[in-house]
C-alpha cells in the first residue's frame, strides 16, 4: 500500500504511540484520536512522549461528531482505543461496554458513511477472547478446555485435567481457530470489537483485520494503572520498596512481547491483501511464568525483593495460554525480533524515570469485596 493519510484511535495510548511512531517513520501522515483517560494518562492534556508530529485530537470514540471530523481525508483506520483491565471489567461493565462497544459501533458508522475512501481497517483485538489456550492429552489429543472447576480451584490444584480421561494435559501453541471462551467482560468486549469490524468489512469490502494481541509489555505502560500488564504491575510494586503480588503459585504462563514488535506487526498489514478479513495471533510463540517475570523485574531494578505468592485465585483467570503464530509468519511475514530477556532493560530504564503510584492493594481489595478472589 502506498504512503496513505492514517487515523489511529487510542494513538496516544501505550501501544497506540509506539504505532503512531512505526508509522510517521515509514512515511505515513497520521491524525491521532485520544480521549486520554485519567486513568491511564494522568491528568496530563496530551503525553509527552506522543510524537509531535502527528495531529492530535482529544475526543471520546463514542462521539460521533468527532469521529466524523477526524476521519476526513484518511484512508487507512487503526483501531486501538479500549478500555483496559479484565478485573476491572467484571464490576464497571457500562464503562467497559460502551468505551469498547458503542465506541466501535460508532467508528464504524461513520466508517461506512466514507467506505470509498478506506482503503483498510485494522482492530486490535485480544488473546483474552481464548480463555484458556490449546492444550494436550496424552490419550485424547489436542483439547481445549474451559474454566477450571471451582472445587479443583479451592483444593489449590492449579493446573489443567482433561474434562474425558482426567489425566494431566500439557499446554500447547493455542491457533486462531481454537474455540472462544472469553471468561471477563473485557474479553467479551474485545471479542465484540473483532467480530463488528470484521463483519461490517466483509459485507461492505473493507479490507479489515484483527490482530489478537498476547502479552504486550514495553515502555509507555501505565505503572500507576492497576489493571494494567503484568510488568508494569510488578514494577510499580519493585519501585515502591512492595512485593509483587502474585495469584496462584506463580507458574501459570503467558506469552509476553514487546510493543515495538505489535507495531510492525501492524504495519506488516498495509504491505499485503493475503490477511484480509481474517483474525491473527501477535506474541512471541514462547511461554514465561509470572515467577519469572517477577524475578527478571526484581533483578533488573537492582531489588531483593521476593514476590508474594498468596495462594488465591481471581475469577476467570486462565492458567496457559501462548501463541501459535504459524498464521503471522505466513500471511504477513512477521517474526517477532525482541526476546523478553532483551525487552526488560529497555523497560526497566523507562520505569527508572518514572513516579509510579501504585494501587495493586486497592484494586485487589476492590475484586475481594466483589468476592472476585478467593
Amino acid at each position: 500500500m502506498g504512503k496513505a493519510n492514517v487515523l489511529v484511535t487510542g494513538g496516544a495510548g501505550f501501544i497506540g504511540s509506539h504505532l503512531v511512531e512505526t508509522l510517521l517513520a515509514n512515511g505515513y501522515r497520521v491524525r491521532v484520536l485520544d480521549a486520554l483517560v485519567p486513568q491511564v494518562h494522568g491528568a496530563q492534556s496530551q503525553p509527552q512522549y506522543l510524537d509531535r508530529r502527528a495531529e492530535f485530537i482529544r475526543a471520546d470514540v463514542c462521539n460521533r461528531a468527532a469521529v466524523d471530523a477526524v476521519l476526513d481525508g484518511n484512508e487507512v483506520v487503526f483501531h486501538e482505543a479500549a478500555e483496559v483491565g479484565v478485573g476491572q471489567s467484571m464490576y464497571e461493565i457500562e464503562r467497559y461496554v460502551r468505551a469498547n462497544d458503542l465506541g466501535t459501533s460508532v467508528l464504524l458508522e461513520a466508517i461506512l458513511a466514507r467506505r470509498q475512501q478506506i482503503r483498510k481497517l485494522v482492530v486490535a483485538s485480544s488473546m483474552s477472547i481464548y480463555g484458556e489456550g490449546a492444550y494436550n492429552c496424552s490419550s485424547c489429543g489436542n483439547v481445549y478446555p474451559q474454566l477450571r472447576p471451582t472445587s479443583q480451584l479451592l483444593d489449590r490444584r492449579w493446573e489443567l485435567e482433561c474434562l474425558k480421561c482426567g489425566k494431566p494435559v500439557t499446554p500447547v501453541g493455542t491457533p486462531e481457530d481454537k474455540p472462544l471462551f472469553p471468561t471477563s467482560v473485557y474479553a467479551v468486549t474485545k471479542q465484540d470489537q473483532e467480530q463488528f469490524c470484521l463483519i461490517v468489512g466483509r459485507s461492505y469490502g473493507i479490507p479489515t483485520v484483527a490482530l489478537r494481541y498476547f502479552n504486550v509489555y514495553g515502555p509507555r505502560q501505565a505503572l500507576s494503572n492497576p489493571y494494567t500488564g503484568v510488568c508494569a504491575i510488578f514494577s510499580a510494586r519493585l519501585l515502591n520498596g512492595h512485593r509483587p503480588l502474585i495469584f496462584e503459585d506463580g507458574e501459570q504462563t503467558r506469552d509476553f512481547v514487546h510493543v515495538s514488535d505489535i507495531a510492525k506487526a501492524n504495519l506488516l498489514v498495509l504491505a499485503t491483501d493475503r490477511a484480509d478479513y481474517q483474525s491473527i495471533n501477535i506474541g512471541t510463540g514462547r511461554p514465561t511464568s509470572v515467577n519469572q517475570v517477577a524475578r527478571l523485574l526484581a533483578e533488573g531494578l537492582g531489588k531483593s525483593i521476593e514476590p508474594q505468592i498468596v495462594e488465591k485465585y481471581r475469577e476467570g483467570d486462565i492458567r496457559h495460554c501462548v501463541a501459535d503464530i504459524s498464521s503471522a509468519r505466513s500471511l504477513l511475514g512477521y517474526d517477532p525480533e525482541v526476546t523478553l530477556e532483551q525487552g526488560i532493560p529497555e523497560l526497566l530504564a523507562w520505569v527508572r524515570e518514572q513516579a509510579a503510584t501504585d494501587q495493586v492493594e486497592h484494586a485487589t481489595a476492590e475484586l475481594e469485596t466483589r468476592q472476585l478472589v478467593h
